[in-house]
């Protein structure tokens, strides 16, 4: 059965980059929408999109919290809508060698990344599951196919992201709820900036922009594909994981993330 356009969507991780992009793909869609980020940016982002002729509500949440994940699904529940499509795009990176990262750093990943994560799609999937109904856009990340040398927990995060999706996705194979995974490499975002490592190389280099990453994965999703890896360079390099060794995928991941490895 052939799912319609969706008309609600909610979209985590929204005030900018691939989220951001993400809300505006859908608003043009039809979609109106709840949006949801843990910074007072989230507010101008509704402003914005609120110019696309749609109705944006908002919520200002930390999602790497049962609580705010629960803010949120009781938000998007009120006045008995349903959520046509999840936009499961909240992340947090972190870069630096691990035994030089501040715990709580690493924790504040792991929760936004793993934790909060998953706990959102449970909450927001089984009501799909019950309706058999709904479509879902896992954010995850080419860095999850590699050991992440100065991303080490960043990458695993991401791998957890990847997997988990895959498997999701598997469970609910008999019954209409599509779930998606959108596999960006570096993009144009606040990512690299907010992790520290603008000095390194990957921080320096080309990027691929927000609004491209987004397009192609909220096509890949109402195709119903299992994944989409954004970027014909990035289909090469998540290509090239499959034949590599893992101790050589890591040594190159250095050459790009070890601070200092910018030119400036």
């Amino acid at each position: 059965m052939k799912q319609p356009k969706p008309s609600f969507s909610v979209v985590t991780g929204a005030s900018s980059g691939i989220g951001l992009e993400l809300a505006r793909i859908a608003a043009q869609e039809g979609s109106n929408l709840l949006i949801a980020a843990d910074g007072p940016e989230i507010h101008t982002a509704a402003q914005e999109l609120r110019g696309l002729g749609i109705e944006v509500d908002v919520v200002q949440a930390d999602l790497s919290t049962r609580q705010g994940v629960d803010e949120l699904y009781e938000r998007a529940r009120q006045n008995g809508q349903t959520v046509d499509a999840l936009y499961a795009n909240a992340g947090r990176g972190l870069g630096k060698g691990f035994l030089d990262q501040d715990f709580e750093d690493i924790q504040r990943v792991i929760d936004t990344n793993v934790t909060g994560t998953t706990y959102l799609l449970q909450r927001f999937v089984r009501d799909m599951r019950e309706l058999d109904a709904g479509r879902v856009l896992i954010t995850g990340s080419i860095a999850g196919l590699m050991p992440g040398s100065f991303q080490a927990v960043y990458n695993a995060t991401k791998a957890y992201v990847d997997s988990f999706a895959y498997a999701l996705r598997n469970e609910l194979k008999d019954t209409e709820v599509v779930i998606s995974v959108l596999m960006p490499g570096p993009t144009e975002t606040d990512f690299f900036e907010t992790a520290g490592m603008l000095d390194t190389k990957v921080g320096q280099g080309k990027k691929d922009s927000a609004a491209d990453v987004a397009r192609q994965g909220y096509d890949a999703l109402m195709r119903g594909d299992a994944h989409e890896v954004a970027g014909f360079g990035n289909k090469l390099q998540a290509l090239m994981t499959r034949f590599l060794p893992d101790g050589q995928l890591a040594e190159m991941h250095r050459g790009l993330a070890e601070p200092g490895t910018g030119k400036h």
